[in-house]
C-alpha cells in the first residue's frame, strides 16, 4: 500500500504501525510516531492499523545543540 512517511510517498507491506517501524529498521529504537497527526504512543503501536493514503511521522530524537 501506499503511505505519506515524514512526507515522502512510501510503498509498504506494513498493516500495522509497529510492523512498519520495525520494516524500516527502528526496532528497539527510541522513537515518537503520530498517524494522521495524533501521536501514538509506543504501546498502541502492535494495534495501530494503517491503511491506504495514511500520514505517517516518525521522530527519532537527535543529539547536538
Amino acid at each position: 500500500m501506499r503511505i505519506l512517511l515524514n512526507g515522502e510517498p512510501t510503498q509498504t507491506a506494513a498493516r500495522t504501525l509497529e510492523e512498519l517501524v520495525a520494516a524500516l529498521g527502528y526496532g528497539e529504537m527510541r522513537i515518537a510516531t503520530a498517524l494522521n497527526g495524533s501521536f501514538v504512543p509506543v504501546r498502541a503501536r502492535p494495534e495501530t492499523r494503517i491503511a491506504e493514503d495514511d500520514k505517517v511521522e516518525i521522530v527519532a530524537p537527535r543529539q547536538g545543540g
